[in-house]
């Protein structure tokens, strides 16, 4: 494994790192199978933004004996309702939250404590207005917090951020398709219909912050690397070929001020695969010809899909939209290959029967629309899922 340091915070971090929200709703064992493997290969960063009790215990218990080989990103703002995501900025909340993380991962303190969900600058106005950066503040002082950073998706105010001194490092999202829209766009418009021709280098924004951070000491641990996979797909990559886990990792790898690539694993063999890029040859990692050239049929984009980042929640109905998101998504993939509706595989069946909420009961109330990063027509794909499904 290589390591790089985290900006100035004298904390370094494997260049590849865990992303933890595909442990989010999966067994005991399997989040322990996932976390012995990434720390066996030198994996030693995650981020850890869920709230749910369930996840914590869970990965509280794979880090028992061995906490110190990994260092986390713990959210401060990152809450929930009845078991659901949601953000919060109110001090006592931050407060309760935070202090039930220690306790669910039975630890002590948090390397990095992380500012939630910073997309816009009245996030960041009451986050320091409510006294939630003065409490993260206290929290490094008395060593429960070793670094301050924020998650955001928006690079203003990721600049505001580091201009202000606020942070000690980002996690900010960084993909080639990411980094060719335009950085004054809201994160609801970070991706459109499709590229166009003319979209062919990084933002001035977001290049700009890249070397702000690099300037400043501010380090950068990279999340979406992958598009949460659609760079990966033939039928869901914006440009003309899909791109290698190699070549998305070198990309994020090689932004200025970058220390670590978090990638989302669903199996021991996707951390292998990440992993193997530390073999990979320069030709095998070079990116540039994969994004020089566009689709042809219109599809590209991300606007208008589920990434299944859980920013819709909390439902007033309990339905975990991402999961229903993404068993309808391997539904409709199995329709592309052929199958029909009525051949869903019964796996994939069960699966979704077991979830505590499903499609049909939605309200249309339209909130999960308001929250989603990506502009996700959640209702008409419940409907869809209501359909497919039958429940």
């Amino acid at each position: 494994m290589e390591y790089r340091y985290v900006g100035n915070t004298g904390i370094e971090a494997s260049v590849i790192g865990l992303g933890s929200e595909h442990l989010f709703d999966k067994p005991r064992t399997f989040v322990e199978e996932v976390i012995s493997a990434a720390v066996d290969r030198g994996i030693n960063i995650m981020d850890l933004f869920m709230p749910g009790e369930y996840v914590r215990t869970n990965i509280g218990h794979a880090l028992r004996g061995r906490r110190e080989k990994m260092s986390i990103q713990g959210a401060i703002g990152s809450v929930d309702l009845r078991e659901q995501f949601d953000v919060s900025r109110d001090l006592k909340e931050c407060k309760r939250y935070f202090e039930d993380l220690l306790r669910f991962l039975q630890t002590d303190y948090i390397d990095f404590g992380m500012l939630f969900f910073m997309d816009t600058h009245e996030a960041i106005d009451a986050m320091i207005d409510n006294g939630i950066v003065e409490y993260a503040q206290r929290l490094k002082r008395e060593g429960r917090v070793r670094a301050i950073g924020a998650s955001t998706h928006n690079p203003e105010t990721a600049r505001r951020l580091v201009e202000e001194g606020l942070v000690e490092m980002l996690m900010f999202s960084i993909n080639p398709a990411f980094d060719m829209m335009p950085g004054n766009a809201d994160i609801n418009e970070m991706l459109g219909d499709q590229f166009t021709a003319h979209v062919t280098t990084i933002d001035p924004k977001r290049a700009e912050l890249y070397r702000l951070c690099q300037s400043s000491g501010v380090g950068i641990t990279v999340m979406k690397p992958l598009g949460a996979g659609k760079l990966l797909s033939p039928d869901h990559t914006p440009f003309a070929k899909p791109l290698t886990v190699a070549q998305c990792v070198h990309y994020a790898l090689t932004r200025p001020a970058v220390a670590s690539a978090l990638v989302g694993y669903d199996s021991v063999e996707e951390v292998e695969a990440a992993v193997s890029y530390l073999e990979a040859s320069d030709a095998e990692r070079d990116y540039t010809e994969a994004i020089s050239s566009f689709r042809e049929d219109g599809r590209g984009g991300f606007k208008g899909s589920c990434v299944y980042c859980n920013h819709c929640l909390p439902c007033p109905a309990d339905i975990d939209i991402a999961a229903v998101n993404k068993y309808l998504d391997i539904a409709l993939l199995d329709q592309e290959g052929g199958q029909n509706e009525q051949k869903i595989p019964p796996s994939l069946r069960q699966h979704y029967r077991s979830l505590g909420a499903h499609a049909s009961d939605c309200v249309a109330c339209g909130n999960c629309e308001q929250r989603c990063p990506f502009s996700v027509n959640v209702i008409d794909r419940m409907k869809r899922a209501t359909a497919i499904f039958g429940e």
